[in-house]
């Protein structure tokens, strides 16, 4: 038996990297084009937020939810967990998400009323990464369009989207950043050990979130 330094993290994965990426291939397929409604749709959502528009808050709230819970079931239980038994507690939280999120829509929505131009520039970076960093990171890095993720169908860049809309609004219960930062950490981890280059991606949109998060908290005091 070798000795427990010698393994490297790619050894604890629970699928071989060309595996997941032919699953998400097999699930862009499938849900064509339902990926031009949820490109449109996540942008949509993002004017709606920076305009500050009537009813963005609910619009934008009941949107993400209906997305997290698509992709906990389509993606995650469906798919993911044929091969990572983890995938289906993930499908649970990503259930959990969609909630709390419909739950914010149906009782008053998120506060687009304006907030701090650090926030809001935070959350614009976030949204810009949710939408176009992550498709041509990952085609830098040598994977074909039908590999790409989509916000509104993919776990990773809707987790993103959710956290940047998350931060432009000027009200946001804290509960509703716990599962995307620890998605995006999930994420970013596991594309790490898959020695993935984008595998940063995730990574650092959940240090930003959590990092304006704690600054919240701490200029609330």
């Amino acid at each position: 038996m070798s000795e427990w330094w010698t393994y490297r993290p790619s050894d604890f994965l629970l699928f071989a990297p060309r595996t997941y990426y032919r699953l998400v291939e097999a699930y862009n397929v499938d849900s064509w084009p339902w990926q031009a409604v949820a490109l449109a749709a996540a942008l949509a959502l993002v004017a709606l937020a920076w305009r500050r528009a009537r009813h963005a808050g609910r619009i934008v709230a009941l949107v993400l939810a209906l997305a997290w819970a698509v992709i906990g079931w389509r993606f995650l239980w469906e798919r993911y967990a044929t091969i990572n038994w983890a995938a289906a507690y993930f499908a649970g939280a990503f259930a959990l998400q969609a909630a709390l999120l419909a739950w914010t829509g149906l009782t008053g929505g998120l506060d687009y009323g304006g907030t701090s131009r650090r926030r809001r520039y935070a959350g614009l970076a976030l949204v810009i990464t949710a939408l176009a960093v992550m498709p041509f990171a990952a085609l830098a890095a040598g994977r074909p369009w039908r590999q790409l993720e989509v916000a509104g169908l993919s776990p990773d860049p809707t987790a993103i989207l959710t956290l940047g809309l998350l931060l432009v609004a000027r009200r946001a219960h804290g509960v509703l950043y716990a599962v995307p930062v620890l998605w995006c950490l999930a994420s970013g981890l596991t594309l790490w050990t898959m020695d993935a280059p984008d595998a940063f991606i995730p990574l650092a949109a959940a240090l930003v979130a959590a990092a304006a998060v704690v600054g919240m908290r701490l200029r609330g005091r």
